[in-house]
């Protein structure tokens, strides 16, 4: 796979984790959070059931990429969803997009640090634009929002998801490290496997006190959306775009994540964007371009020689 595809595969990931994280809200008004994450990775797990086969060309695998396995599903996808499903019934879906632009920071530190990946200048300048985007909104006063903060536990909610940065910042890191082995497919498909099992004795449990017959058909579909977002398409996505990109590089791509949660919020949960969210935004796309476009293109000459942007043409 050339770079342009797999960036564009990297984006699109994070821009529809985003769009479930705040669709995710109204969903958690319907189904306690451990009956929805139940539901989630089954009706994902039936999507994926033929990616469930191994491979001919595919090496059998080790104990140490089993373990890797369960621990991505562990974290990435277990306390992941926990985390993200109770953090924004607590919050709003603005307030946990700013929170989930730090990933690209805590992607870049984890690589360093555990995949001894080389971070060039100006991926930390675009990692950068993208914590000056996280200021900016920590600074702005959100406008009053039906939606926002129901149970009255922002601090709460915001710190459960802080909790889903970290646990998405180990997903892509463990993630870089089984794509050397396995294929995007059965990566997803395994790992939701994983996720499914871990979360059947309280999602069971709870699913056995739940009035299935009182949920309306609009929200049904809502609920389809979601479980294929988050547990088939942006994981496939993401997997497949990380065979090509290094995950340092590739957590750039995670500030999609924050700019369409809150514009999800805005748009169709009905919560409000001031001018300092706009600009913080403008940050955050600011640090794409920066990773992305040719150094000659952005009049840097040959400043940028010895380092590597993530999607050269």
């Amino acid at each position: 796979m050339n770079r342009t595809l797999a960036c564009a595969c990297l984006a699109l990931s994070m821009s529809l984790v985003g769009s479930y994280v705040a669709l995710s809200k109204p969903l958690t008004t319907v189904f306690p959070v451990f009956l929805l994450a139940w539901l989630r990775f089954g009706i994902g797990g039936l999507a994926m059931l033929h990616w469930l086969r191994k491979p001919a060309d595919e090496p059998a695998m080790t104990s140490h990429t089993r373990w890797l396995l369960f621990l991505e599903s562990f974290v990435g996808n277990f306390l992941f969803s926990l985390c993200m499903l109770f953090g924004v019934s607590m919050t709003s879906a603005v307030s946990a997009g700013v929170i989930m632009a730090a990933i690209p920071a805590v992607v870049a530190l984890m690589s360093w640090v555990f995949l001894g990946e080389r971070i060039s200048l100006r991926i930390w300048l675009a990692i950068a634009c993208a914590a000056l985007g996280i200021g900016l909104l920590a600074l702005a006063k959100p406008a009053h929002a039906a939606t926002a903060s129901p149970h009255g536990h922002a601090w709460l909610g915001n710190l459960l998801v802080l909790g889903a940065v970290l646990c998405e910042a180990a997903y892509a890191v463990i993630g870089k490290k089984l794509t050397g082995s396995l294929g995007p497919r059965r990566i997803s498909a395994l790992i939701n496997l994983w996720g499914f099992v871990l979360m059947t004795p309280m999602g069971f449990y709870v699913a056995l006190q739940f009035d299935f017959a009182g949920v309306a058909g609009p929200t049904w579909v809502l609920l389809v959306f979601y479980a294929l977002a988050a547990s088939v398409w942006t994981v496939w996505l993401w997997m497949t775009g990380l065979k090509a990109i290094p995950a340092s590089e590739g957590g750039v791509f995670a500030v999609m994540l924050p700019v369409s949660a809150a514009l999800v919020g805005v748009w169709w949960l009905g919560e409000q964007l001031g001018g300092m969210q706009l600009l913080a935004f403008g940050f955050a796309l600011l640090g794409v371009i920066l990773a992305t476009v040719p150094a000659r293109l952005l009049g840097l000459g040959g400043a940028d020689k010895t380092e590597k942007a993530v999607c050269p043409p």
